[in-house]
């Protein structure tokens, strides 16, 4: 296919697709979906080899957050049943920290429910990260805390974060749909913010909201603007209690589709698949590894993830081997520093001049972990009016709460 050779010689040489030849993968049929993944796959291989870097999340604060992401199970108005809890003490994030790096992660992402951080939150986070450096000296921390004011970024930056998570969830056009509690120009700001004080940006996306394939490409064009070093891609989890419960719109096929999408725009960055792969990629996970070069392992901020053995299990039987701590993830040309985070100097998402989070779970704008917050007095988002009933083939018993880990007296799944 002509399409797919062109991509994967402009992903070779981190060279922005037309949006036309964006739109094009998204079209693409069912039939033509491993010609898609092999194409893609190329890239990944080009740049990242088949090393798969394992992330893990920390919910350091759950629930009772006041705004009104209709994705969001930690919403304004949600009534599904997750755990909810304020701040864990530092060295209770330690140890939840800990069972992550013990199964291979080698990063550690912390994550909040809130609009953002108080200066006291930031005096939290960073006896937290302290804790987990002091313990781990080479892992990296991401935090993602939500929409941060000035120099909240440096003060993270110094207290040893490497990284700031947040997602810009959907295109400008449509955002006002989804939340009203803040704006799509405020996330913006939060990862300038990030970038700023020195911290690898995370920034990333959720499918599956109902959006159309335009509103996905101009969401991975905006984030290839934003240049940040990793891309979460989300796939909604619809939980009963929010607005988008009833929005099964996805198949196996379309997630692949879409994150073949995100790495040809965006060739040389981290593309993490995030919140949802269990959901709905399912029996296909594997050959998305193909296309993303990073997972979080386990569970999730709310939900309950594939087992952290079965996903090393996954992971070895593709023939892929997970990054170790001694490894720079990003290419050269990301990291000229040599940190294992990368940096957005050189130009990124492919070239800077062209253009932590998890849905389900990753909160601070992450899909199913909650974003940043807006004010409480605000009105939940309503759901799309042609969300009233899900599809007879929703799956929604793979969809299941979180009741381990962080915040509980059970081990946490890792």
């Amino acid at each position: 296919m002509d399409l797919l050779n062109t991509l994967v010689d402009k992903g070779l040489r981190r060279e922005l697709p037309t949006r036309g030849e964006a739109l094009a993968v998204l079209a693409t049929s069912d039939d033509d979906v491993l010609d898609v993944v092999a194409a893609a796959g190329k890239v990944r291989r080009h740049w990242f080899g088949r090393r798969v870097k394992l992330n893990y999340l920390v919910n350091l604060k759950s629930g009772l957050c006041p705004e009104d992401c209709s994705y969001c199970s930690q919403r304004l108005g949600s009534t599904a049943g997750i755990l909810k809890y304020s701040w864990l003490k530092p060295d209770e994030a330690s140890r939840a920290a800990a069972a992550g790096l013990a199964g291979g992660a080698k990063r550690v992402c912390l994550v909040a429910s809130g609009r953002g951080p108080t200066d006291r939150d930031v005096d939290r986070v960073s006896d937290t990260i302290k804790a987990i450096k002091d313990q781990n000296e080479n892992v990296e921390v991401c935090a993602c805390l939500g929409l941060l004011s000035d120099g909240q970024a440096e003060r993270l930056r110094a207290a040893g974060a490497d990284a700031y998570n947040h997602n810009l969830n959907t295109s400008e056009g449509t955002y006002g749909e989804i939340t009203t509690t803040h704006t799509y120009a405020d996330r913006v700001d939060t990862v300038q913010k990030a970038h700023a004080a020195g911290l690898s940006a995370c920034s990333g996306l959720i499918a599956g909201m109902g959006e159309s394939d335009e509103d996905l490409v101009d969401v991975v064009y905006a984030l290839r603007e934003l240049d940040p070093d990793s891309v979460p891609v989300n796939f909604l989890i619809p939980f009963e209690g929010t607005p988008l419960a009833k929005e099964w719109n996805l198949t196996p096929q379309r997630c692949l589709r879409i994150l073949a999408m995100v790495r040809f725009v965006c060739p040389d960055v981290e593309v993490r698949i995030a919140g949802g792969r269990e959901v709905h990629l399912r029996t296909l996970q594997p050959l998305a590894l193909h296309l993303a070069n990073s997972i979080f392992l386990g569970d999730y901020l709310t939900s309950e993830g594939q087992a952290g053995k079965a996903d090393l299990e996954m992971i070895a039987d593709a023939g892929f081997e997970v990054e170790n701590a001694g490894e720079v993830t990003l290419p050269e040309h990301r990291a000229p520093s040599g940190g294992g985070c990368g940096s957005h100097a050189e130009g990124g998402c492919g070239s800077h001049g062209g253009g932590c989070g998890s849905h389900a779970e990753a909160g601070c704008g992450s899909q199913e972990g909650g974003g940043v917050c807006g004010s409480a007095s605000a009105a939940p988002a309503e759901a799309p009016a042609a969300a009233a009933e899900a599809p007879a083939d929703a799956r929604t018993d793979l969809v299941s709460v979180r009741r381990r880990g962080a915040g509980t007296d059970l081990a946490p799944n890792a």
